[in-house]
């Protein structure tokens, strides 16, 4: 028998011998990895003349090119980058303009079991609205309506706690007027005429058809005496007063206008619903609660996105403010239910003319709100 090793020794015969048996096998060099370990031995037969034969054999076990990993090239990871990171100063927002938008707040009173006028709508919501009013410095701040409730006036059964409370509403709307303008000195400020504040045109047509639009004696170009603008002395803060519910309408730019509105859906659906009708953004109020969608269409000059939103309301949402929703005792007074109602004021950065604005949504929770870095509370919920 020959010595295998000898042969084996030879590099060029080992190589040979490898590559022959990868052939025979039908094994590409490509796809091995690495060889693991390699068995040389020999073997005797005998041929069919009775004699013997030496055969050289020998076993490579070794592992497949794939083990460690595909090599063909795969996706990577990007490039390592050293960045030098800076603060980023804030934008000047050359040539926009700020609106603060304030939903309903359904202004008025009832008696408690003390005999002592409550109110329905949120003091503590309405003072971090003023708060952000200050903050921002708007350049308009607008009223969506409903600020004023107005029970006595309205068509639904009142019980007797919220009788003769009318002039208490009148009063605190009047002071809200002059805390506005405190709040925003500069800035232009406008109120829309919602449902609740129609209550009383139509309750003095109905009932009082010989009063209605009087004025004082040679004053043609004054408010009628018994309209909110007269009675809360909107000329005494220069609070601008758009009438005619639901007709009217404030335009801030070309692009986006705030209405009271009418419609009402549930489940978080009212916004779609005006999506749905309207051709530019809107600003809504009426349904007390936060909403805000966008929707975008293809328009001539390519696609147009609108948007719908409800920055929520500024009354109690407890079932203070009387709703079809509403429970009272034997006594008459409001009974607590909740109120699928959220709270909250809404800003606009705007271009004045045809030009883009950013709406933001300012939630509050339990007397506290958070906007633009900054925490907003009411002074009665810190206890202060």
């Amino acid at each position: 028998m020959t010595d295998l090793s000898k042969d084996l020794g030879n590099s060029k015969y080992a190589l040979g011998k490898i590559a022959e048996l990868l052939k025979r096998n039908d094994i590409d060099v490509d796809e091995i990895g690495a060889v693991k370990r390699v068995s040389l031995y020999q073997s005797l037969t005998k041929n069919d003349d009775g004699e013997a034969e030496v055969h050289d054999l020998m076993g490579i076990q070794f592992s497949p090119a794939f083990e460690s990993g595909p090599q063909w090239p795969v996706v990577q990871p990007g490039p390592s980058i050293k960045m030098s990171l800076k603060a980023p100063k804030p934008s000047t927002a050359d040539g926009y303009e700020t609106c603060v938008v304030l939903p309903d707040m359904q202004i008025g009173y009832f008696r408690n079991a003390n005999g002592d006028l409550e109110p329905t709508q949120d003091e503590a919501a309405i003072e971090m609205a003023l708060s952000i009013i200050q903050s921002t410095n708007p350049d308009l701040v607008v009223l969506v309506g409903d600020n004023l409730d107005l029970p006595e006036f309205g068509k639904y059964r009142l019980s007797s706690a919220y009788a003769l409370t009318t002039q208490a509403s009148i009063d605190r709307a009047t002071t809200l007027c002059a805390q506005l303008r405190m709040a925003a000195p500069r800035a232009r400020i406008v109120w829309l005429a919602g449902n609740h504040e129609e209550r009383l045109v139509n309750y003095v047509i109905d009932n009082a058809k010989a009063a209605f639009s009087l004025r004082r004696g040679n004053t043609p170009d004054s408010w009628p005496v018994l309209s909110i603008p007269y009675l809360c002395k909107f000329d005494d803060f220069n609070v601008e007063y758009i009438p005619g519910y639901p007709a009217g309408q404030f335009w801030v730019n070309q692009r986006l206008r705030i209405i009271h509105g009418t419609k009402v859906r549930s489940n978080g659906s009212t916004a779609h619903a005006y999506l749905s009708t309207e051709k530019t953004s809107v600003i809504y109020g009426h349904i007390h609660r936060r909403e805000w969608a966008e929707r975008s269409r293809e328009d001539y000059d390519g696609p147009k996105t609108i948007m719908a939103a409800s920055p929520g309301t500024l009354a109690r949402c407890d079932g203070t403010v009387p709703s079809t929703k509403g429970s009272i005792d034997l006594d008459g007074r409001p009974m607590t239910i909740v109120e699928d109602w959220q709270q909250g004021v809404g800003v606009v950065t705007y271009e004045p003319g045809d030009g883009s604005f950013f709406y933001e949504q300012v939630p509050f929770h339990n007397g506290a709100a958070f906007f633009r870095g900054k925490f907003y509370y009411a002074q009665k919920e810190k206890g202060n």
